[in-house]
Protein backbone atom coordinates (compact mmCIF):
# COMPACT_ATOMS: atom_id res chain seq x y z
CA UNK A 1 0.00 0.00 0.00
CA UNK A 2 2.97 2.37 0.42
CA UNK A 3 4.46 1.78 -3.03
CA UNK A 4 5.14 5.15 -4.71
CA UNK A 5 3.57 7.05 -1.81
CA UNK A 6 5.25 10.34 -0.96
CA UNK A 7 6.05 10.42 2.75
CA UNK A 8 7.41 13.60 4.34
CA UNK A 9 8.97 12.76 7.71
CA UNK A 10 9.51 15.45 10.32
CA UNK A 11 12.03 14.70 13.07
CA UNK A 12 12.23 16.73 16.28
CA UNK A 13 14.82 16.95 19.07
CA UNK A 14 14.18 13.88 21.19
CA UNK A 15 16.19 10.83 22.21
CA UNK A 16 13.55 8.90 20.27
CA UNK A 17 14.95 10.41 17.06
CA UNK A 18 17.11 7.31 16.71
CA UNK A 19 13.92 5.42 15.84
CA UNK A 20 13.44 7.72 12.83
CA UNK A 21 16.33 6.00 11.07
CA UNK A 22 14.59 2.64 11.37
CA UNK A 23 11.31 4.21 10.25
CA UNK A 24 12.90 5.70 7.13
CA UNK A 25 14.42 2.33 6.29
CA UNK A 26 11.04 0.57 6.66
CA UNK A 27 9.24 3.17 4.54
CA UNK A 28 11.79 2.98 1.73
CA UNK A 29 11.74 -0.80 1.86
CA UNK A 30 7.93 -0.65 1.50
CA UNK A 31 8.34 1.33 -1.72
CA UNK A 32 7.65 4.83 -0.45
CA UNK A 33 9.49 7.95 -1.57
CA UNK A 34 10.75 9.59 1.63
CA UNK A 35 11.95 13.11 2.28
CA UNK A 36 13.05 14.22 5.74
CA UNK A 37 12.82 17.59 7.49
CA UNK A 38 14.61 17.97 10.82
CA UNK A 39 14.61 20.69 13.44
CA UNK A 40 17.94 22.12 14.62
CA UNK A 41 17.56 20.29 17.94
CA UNK A 42 17.03 16.99 16.15
CA UNK A 43 20.59 17.19 14.79
CA UNK A 44 21.86 16.79 18.37
CA UNK A 45 20.30 13.32 18.46
CA UNK A 46 20.64 11.96 14.91
CA UNK A 47 22.88 12.82 11.98
CA UNK A 48 21.27 14.27 8.84
CA UNK A 49 23.83 12.18 6.97
CA UNK A 50 22.24 9.01 8.39
CA UNK A 51 18.71 10.06 7.46
CA UNK A 52 19.81 11.32 4.04
CA UNK A 53 21.64 8.08 3.24
CA UNK A 54 18.67 5.94 4.26
CA UNK A 55 16.04 8.11 2.50
CA UNK A 56 18.19 8.64 -0.61
CA UNK A 57 17.25 12.34 -0.48
CA UNK A 58 18.97 15.38 1.06
CA UNK A 59 17.77 16.17 4.57
CA UNK A 60 16.24 19.63 4.92
CA UNK A 61 16.42 21.86 7.96
CA UNK A 62 16.88 25.49 6.92
CA UNK A 63 14.79 27.97 4.95
CA UNK A 64 17.91 29.16 3.12
CA UNK A 65 19.92 26.47 1.32
CA UNK A 66 22.73 28.66 -0.03
CA UNK A 67 23.10 32.20 1.29
CA UNK A 68 25.45 33.25 -1.52
CA UNK A 69 23.35 31.78 -4.31
CA UNK A 70 20.08 32.99 -2.79
CA UNK A 71 18.44 29.55 -2.95
CA UNK A 72 15.81 28.62 -0.41
CA UNK A 73 13.73 25.63 0.66
CA UNK A 74 10.13 26.05 -0.46
CA UNK A 75 8.07 24.82 2.49
CA UNK A 76 4.83 25.33 0.55
CA UNK A 77 6.09 23.06 -2.20
CA UNK A 78 7.05 20.44 0.39
CA UNK A 79 3.56 20.54 1.88
CA UNK A 80 1.97 20.10 -1.55
CA UNK A 81 4.37 17.32 -2.56
CA UNK A 82 3.57 14.93 0.27
CA UNK A 83 0.79 12.35 0.38
CA UNK A 84 1.19 12.37 4.16
CA UNK A 85 3.29 14.29 6.67
CA UNK A 86 4.51 12.20 9.61
CA UNK A 87 6.13 13.94 12.57
CA UNK A 88 8.00 11.33 14.57
CA UNK A 89 9.19 12.03 17.16
CA UNK A 90 6.94 15.00 17.94
CA UNK A 91 8.20 16.80 21.04
CA UNK A 92 6.08 18.78 23.48
CA UNK A 93 7.63 21.97 22.12
CA UNK A 94 6.70 21.14 18.53
CA UNK A 95 3.18 20.08 19.52
CA UNK A 96 2.71 23.49 21.18
CA UNK A 97 3.97 25.27 18.07
CA UNK A 98 1.69 23.24 15.79
CA UNK A 99 -1.30 23.93 18.01
CA UNK A 100 -0.76 27.69 17.98
CA UNK A 101 0.41 28.13 14.40
CA UNK A 102 3.93 29.17 15.36
CA UNK A 103 6.30 28.53 12.45
CA UNK A 104 9.81 29.57 13.41
CA UNK A 105 11.45 26.59 11.71
CA UNK A 106 11.13 24.74 8.43
CA UNK A 107 9.16 21.83 9.88
CA UNK A 108 6.39 23.87 11.51
CA UNK A 109 6.18 26.16 8.46
CA UNK A 110 5.75 23.07 6.28
CA UNK A 111 3.10 21.75 8.67
CA UNK A 112 1.07 24.94 8.29
CA UNK A 113 1.38 24.70 4.50
CA UNK A 114 0.53 21.01 4.20
CA UNK A 115 -2.72 20.03 2.51
CA UNK A 116 -2.14 16.33 3.12
CA UNK A 117 -3.11 14.29 6.20
CA UNK A 118 -0.77 14.80 9.15
CA UNK A 119 0.25 12.04 11.56
CA UNK A 120 2.13 12.84 14.76
CA UNK A 121 3.87 10.43 17.12
CA UNK A 122 4.63 12.18 20.43
CA UNK A 123 7.73 11.35 22.47
CA UNK A 124 8.44 12.77 25.94
CA UNK A 125 8.76 11.88 29.59
CA UNK A 126 5.67 10.69 31.43
CA UNK A 127 5.05 13.87 33.45
CA UNK A 128 5.43 16.01 30.32
CA UNK A 129 2.99 13.75 28.48
CA UNK A 130 0.47 13.81 31.34
CA UNK A 131 0.64 17.59 31.79
CA UNK A 132 -2.71 19.29 31.04
CA UNK A 133 -1.04 21.66 28.56
CA UNK A 134 0.27 18.73 26.49
CA UNK A 135 -3.04 16.88 26.62
CA UNK A 136 -4.89 20.03 25.57
CA UNK A 137 -2.50 20.49 22.64
CA UNK A 138 -2.94 16.89 21.54
CA UNK A 139 -6.73 17.20 21.68
CA UNK A 140 -6.67 20.45 19.74
CA UNK A 141 -4.40 18.98 17.06
CA UNK A 142 -6.82 16.09 16.67
CA UNK A 143 -9.71 18.55 16.40
CA UNK A 144 -7.85 20.09 13.45
CA UNK A 145 -8.02 16.70 11.74
CA UNK A 146 -4.48 15.53 12.53
CA UNK A 147 -4.01 11.87 13.42
CA UNK A 148 -2.42 10.87 16.72
CA UNK A 149 -0.13 7.82 16.77
CA UNK A 150 -0.47 6.86 20.41
CA UNK A 151 2.47 6.84 22.78
CA UNK A 152 3.77 3.60 24.25
CA UNK A 153 4.06 2.55 27.86
CA UNK A 154 7.40 1.41 29.28
CA UNK A 155 10.87 2.48 30.33
CA UNK A 156 11.71 6.09 29.45
CA UNK A 157 15.05 7.85 28.94
CA UNK A 158 14.73 9.43 32.38
CA UNK A 159 14.67 5.97 33.97
CA UNK A 160 11.00 6.33 34.90
CA UNK A 161 8.31 3.90 33.78
CA UNK A 162 5.09 5.04 32.15
CA UNK A 163 3.48 6.56 29.08
CA UNK A 164 5.43 8.80 26.75
CA UNK A 165 7.50 6.46 24.57
CA UNK A 166 7.30 7.16 20.85
CA UNK A 167 5.51 4.40 18.96
CA UNK A 168 7.83 1.82 17.42
CA UNK A 169 8.70 2.26 13.72
CA UNK A 170 6.82 -0.94 12.88
CA UNK A 171 3.70 0.47 14.57
CA UNK A 172 3.95 3.72 12.61
CA UNK A 173 4.41 1.76 9.39
CA UNK A 174 1.29 -0.22 10.22
CA UNK A 175 -0.69 2.97 10.90
CA UNK A 176 0.30 4.40 7.50
CA UNK A 177 -0.39 1.15 5.68
CA UNK A 178 -3.79 0.93 7.34
CA UNK A 179 -4.53 4.55 6.38
CA UNK A 180 -3.79 4.05 2.68
CA UNK A 181 -5.62 0.74 2.66
CA UNK A 182 -8.78 2.34 4.03
CA UNK A 183 -8.45 5.64 2.22
CA UNK A 184 -10.51 4.54 -0.77
CA UNK A 185 -13.34 2.09 -1.39
CA UNK A 186 -12.53 -1.15 -3.20
CA UNK A 187 -12.36 0.63 -6.54
CA UNK A 188 -12.12 4.26 -7.58
CA UNK A 189 -14.92 3.55 -10.09
CA UNK A 190 -17.38 1.88 -7.69
CA UNK A 191 -19.82 4.79 -8.00
CA UNK A 192 -18.92 5.97 -11.51
CA UNK A 193 -21.86 7.68 -13.17
CA UNK A 194 -23.94 7.77 -9.98
CA UNK A 195 -25.49 10.99 -8.75
CA UNK A 196 -25.19 11.52 -5.03
CA UNK A 197 -26.90 14.21 -2.96
CA UNK A 198 -25.54 15.00 0.51
CA UNK A 199 -26.50 17.54 3.15
CA UNK A 200 -24.01 18.67 5.79
CA UNK A 201 -23.48 21.23 8.51
CA UNK A 202 -25.93 23.16 10.63
CA UNK A 203 -28.72 25.49 9.62
CA UNK A 204 -29.16 28.95 11.08
CA UNK A 205 -32.52 30.53 11.89
CA UNK A 206 -32.48 34.29 12.44
CA UNK A 207 -34.14 35.89 15.43
CA UNK A 208 -33.11 39.40 14.41
CA UNK A 209 -30.20 40.81 12.34
CA UNK A 210 -27.78 39.98 15.19
CA UNK A 211 -28.97 36.77 16.84
CA UNK A 212 -29.87 33.33 15.55
CA UNK A 213 -30.60 29.74 16.53
CA UNK A 214 -28.14 27.06 15.42
CA UNK A 215 -26.23 23.99 16.68
CA UNK A 216 -22.65 22.70 17.05
CA UNK A 217 -22.35 20.87 13.71
CA UNK A 218 -19.23 21.71 11.67
CA UNK A 219 -20.22 19.76 8.55
CA UNK A 220 -17.04 17.67 8.65
CA UNK A 221 -18.74 14.25 8.47
CA UNK A 222 -20.87 15.19 5.48
CA UNK A 223 -17.92 16.78 3.65
CA UNK A 224 -15.82 13.65 4.18
CA UNK A 225 -18.63 11.51 2.77
CA UNK A 226 -18.97 13.84 -0.23
CA UNK A 227 -15.24 13.70 -0.97
CA UNK A 228 -15.20 9.91 -0.59
CA UNK A 229 -18.05 9.51 -3.09
CA UNK A 230 -16.32 11.85 -5.53
CA UNK A 231 -13.09 9.90 -5.13
CA UNK A 232 -15.08 6.76 -5.99
CA UNK A 233 -16.31 8.26 -9.26
CA UNK A 234 -19.68 9.79 -8.33
CA UNK A 235 -21.03 13.19 -9.29
CA UNK A 236 -21.80 14.78 -5.92
CA UNK A 237 -24.06 17.67 -4.96
CA UNK A 238 -23.26 18.83 -1.42
CA UNK A 239 -25.77 21.13 0.27
CA UNK A 240 -23.69 22.74 3.01
CA UNK A 241 -25.04 24.86 5.84
CA UNK A 242 -23.20 27.80 7.43
CA UNK A 243 -19.94 26.65 8.98
CA UNK A 244 -16.82 28.55 9.99
CA UNK A 245 -14.61 25.57 9.18
CA UNK A 246 -12.71 25.64 5.88
CA UNK A 247 -12.65 22.52 3.72
CA UNK A 248 -10.90 21.16 0.66
CA UNK A 249 -13.44 19.75 -1.78
CA UNK A 250 -12.88 17.15 -4.48
CA UNK A 251 -13.30 18.65 -7.95
CA UNK A 252 -16.35 16.42 -8.57
CA UNK A 253 -18.19 17.91 -5.58
CA UNK A 254 -20.63 20.68 -6.44
CA UNK A 255 -21.03 22.73 -3.24
CA UNK A 256 -24.34 24.50 -2.71
CA UNK A 257 -24.17 26.94 0.18
CA UNK A 258 -27.32 27.55 2.23
CA UNK A 259 -28.12 29.12 5.58
CA UNK A 260 -31.64 28.31 6.81
CA UNK A 261 -33.63 25.07 6.94
CA UNK A 262 -35.92 26.48 4.24
CA UNK A 263 -32.97 27.17 1.94
CA UNK A 264 -31.66 23.66 2.57
CA UNK A 265 -35.06 22.18 1.76
CA UNK A 266 -35.27 24.13 -1.49
CA UNK A 267 -31.82 22.96 -2.57
CA UNK A 268 -32.56 19.33 -1.71
CA UNK A 269 -35.95 19.56 -3.40
CA UNK A 270 -34.27 20.76 -6.60
CA UNK A 271 -31.73 17.92 -6.77
CA UNK A 272 -33.44 14.97 -5.11
CA UNK A 273 -35.36 13.54 -8.07
CA UNK A 274 -32.14 13.15 -10.10
CA UNK A 275 -30.15 11.52 -7.27
CA UNK A 276 -29.39 7.82 -7.01
CA UNK A 277 -28.21 8.09 -3.42
CA UNK A 278 -29.17 10.76 -0.90
CA UNK A 279 -27.50 11.06 2.49
CA UNK A 280 -28.87 13.59 4.95
CA UNK A 281 -25.96 14.28 7.31
CA UNK A 282 -26.93 17.88 8.11
CA UNK A 283 -28.10 18.93 11.56
CA UNK A 284 -31.23 20.79 10.47
CA UNK A 285 -33.02 23.07 12.92
CA UNK A 286 -36.36 21.56 13.93
CA UNK A 287 -37.72 24.98 14.86
CA UNK A 288 -37.35 28.58 13.76
CA UNK A 289 -38.56 31.86 15.27
CA UNK A 290 -42.14 32.48 14.16
CA UNK A 291 -41.31 36.15 13.76
CA UNK A 292 -37.92 37.28 12.45
CA UNK A 293 -37.40 40.85 13.65
CA UNK A 294 -36.07 43.37 11.15
CA UNK A 295 -34.32 45.36 13.88
CA UNK A 296 -32.21 44.23 16.83
CA UNK A 297 -34.32 43.29 19.85
CA UNK A 298 -33.49 45.64 22.72
CA UNK A 299 -32.99 44.34 26.23
CA UNK A 300 -35.95 45.09 28.50
CA UNK A 301 -36.98 44.32 32.05
CA UNK A 302 -38.17 40.78 32.60
CA UNK A 303 -37.84 37.67 30.44
CA UNK A 304 -38.06 37.45 26.68
CA UNK A 305 -40.27 34.75 25.20
CA UNK A 306 -39.76 33.51 21.65
CA UNK A 307 -42.46 31.75 19.68
CA UNK A 308 -41.01 28.94 17.56
CA UNK A 309 -42.53 27.24 14.54
CA UNK A 310 -41.67 23.84 13.10
CA UNK A 311 -39.42 23.78 10.05
CA UNK A 312 -40.13 21.38 7.22
CA UNK A 313 -38.94 17.80 7.85
CA UNK A 314 -36.66 17.46 4.84
CA UNK A 315 -35.80 13.80 5.41
CA UNK A 316 -39.43 12.72 5.85
CA UNK A 317 -40.55 14.72 2.82
CA UNK A 318 -37.92 13.08 0.61
CA UNK A 319 -38.93 9.70 2.06
CA UNK A 320 -42.45 10.30 0.84
CA UNK A 321 -41.15 11.11 -2.65
CA UNK A 322 -38.53 8.36 -2.87
CA UNK A 323 -38.69 6.12 -5.94
CA UNK A 324 -37.83 2.38 -5.79
CA UNK A 325 -34.46 2.90 -7.49
CA UNK A 326 -33.36 5.59 -5.01
CA UNK A 327 -31.45 5.00 -1.79
CA UNK A 328 -32.25 7.37 1.09
CA UNK A 329 -30.04 7.47 4.17
CA UNK A 330 -30.47 9.58 7.27
CA UNK A 331 -28.31 10.52 10.24
CA UNK A 332 -29.44 10.46 13.85
CA UNK A 333 -27.74 11.93 16.91
CA UNK A 334 -29.29 10.57 20.09
CA UNK A 335 -28.60 10.88 23.81
CA UNK A 336 -30.90 8.13 25.11
CA UNK A 337 -32.65 5.01 23.79
CA UNK A 338 -30.42 5.38 20.75
CA UNK A 339 -31.21 2.15 18.89
CA UNK A 340 -34.96 2.28 19.52
CA UNK A 341 -35.26 5.92 18.43
CA UNK A 342 -33.14 5.30 15.33
CA UNK A 343 -35.30 2.31 14.31
CA UNK A 344 -38.43 4.47 14.63
CA UNK A 345 -36.91 7.09 12.31
CA UNK A 346 -36.08 4.47 9.69
CA UNK A 347 -39.74 3.39 9.61
CA UNK A 348 -41.41 6.79 9.97
CA UNK A 349 -39.28 8.50 7.33
CA UNK A 350 -39.14 5.61 4.82
CA UNK A 351 -35.36 5.29 4.95
CA UNK A 352 -33.21 2.48 3.63
CA UNK A 353 -30.98 2.87 6.63
CA UNK A 354 -29.88 5.35 9.24
CA UNK A 355 -26.43 6.22 10.56
CA UNK A 356 -26.53 6.64 14.31
CA UNK A 357 -24.21 8.75 16.46
CA UNK A 358 -24.36 8.70 20.23
CA UNK A 359 -23.18 11.58 22.39
CA UNK A 360 -22.50 8.95 25.06
CA UNK A 361 -19.43 7.85 23.08
CA UNK A 362 -16.41 10.04 23.77
CA UNK A 363 -14.94 11.34 20.51
CA UNK A 364 -18.16 10.95 18.50
CA UNK A 365 -20.55 13.56 17.17
CA UNK A 366 -19.92 17.28 16.95
CA UNK A 367 -16.57 19.08 17.38
CA UNK A 368 -14.42 15.98 16.87
CA UNK A 369 -12.25 14.77 14.01
CA UNK A 370 -13.33 11.26 14.94
CA UNK A 371 -16.71 9.56 14.93
CA UNK A 372 -18.29 6.28 15.94
CA UNK A 373 -21.33 5.15 13.99
CA UNK A 374 -23.89 2.38 14.05
CA UNK A 375 -25.83 1.62 10.86
CA UNK A 376 -29.39 0.30 11.15
CA UNK A 377 -31.28 -0.70 8.00
CA UNK A 378 -35.00 -1.07 7.36
CA UNK A 379 -34.73 -4.81 7.99
CA UNK A 380 -33.39 -4.10 11.51
CA UNK A 381 -29.88 -5.29 10.69
CA UNK A 382 -27.40 -3.49 12.95
CA UNK A 383 -23.73 -2.91 12.07
CA UNK A 384 -21.49 -1.29 14.68
CA UNK A 385 -18.22 0.39 13.70
CA UNK A 386 -15.29 1.41 15.87
CA UNK A 387 -14.33 5.00 16.69
CA UNK A 388 -12.34 6.28 13.71
CA UNK A 389 -11.21 9.40 11.93
CA UNK A 390 -14.19 10.82 10.01
CA UNK A 391 -12.47 10.27 6.67
CA UNK A 392 -12.25 6.56 7.50
CA UNK A 393 -15.86 6.53 8.70
CA UNK A 394 -16.89 7.95 5.31
CA UNK A 395 -15.18 5.05 3.52
CA UNK A 396 -16.91 2.58 5.85
CA UNK A 397 -20.25 4.12 4.89
CA UNK A 398 -19.48 3.88 1.15
CA UNK A 399 -18.41 0.28 1.46
CA UNK A 400 -21.51 -0.52 3.51
CA UNK A 401 -23.73 0.96 0.80
CA UNK A 402 -21.89 -1.05 -1.83
CA UNK A 403 -22.47 -4.27 0.07
CA UNK A 404 -26.08 -3.44 1.00
CA UNK A 405 -28.03 -6.37 -0.46
CA UNK A 406 -31.14 -4.38 -1.31
CA UNK A 407 -29.42 -1.42 -2.95
CA UNK A 408 -30.20 -1.25 -6.63
CA UNK A 409 -27.99 1.75 -7.34
CA UNK A 410 -24.55 0.15 -7.16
Amino acid sequence: MLSNKKILLGVCGSIAAYKSAFLVRLLVKAGAEVRVVVTDDAKDFISPLTLGTLSKNPVLSQFVQDQNAGTWTNHVELGLWADVLVIAPATGNTLAKMTNGQCDNLLTATYLSARCPVFFAPAMDLDMWAHPATQKNVQKLQSYGNRLISVGDGELASGLEGKGRMAEPEEILEELTDYFQKKKPTSSSDYAGKKVLITAGPTREDIDPIRFITNHSTGTMGVEIANAFAEAGAQVSLVLGPTSKSFLFHHHVDVIRVVSAEEMFNAVDEHFSASDITIMAAAVSDYKPTLQHAEKLKKKEGDLHLNLSRTVDILKTMGERKKPHQLLIGFALETQNEIENAKKKVASKNLDFIILNSLRVQGAGFKHSTNQVTIIDKYNNITIFELKNKADVAVDILNHIKSYPHAQVV
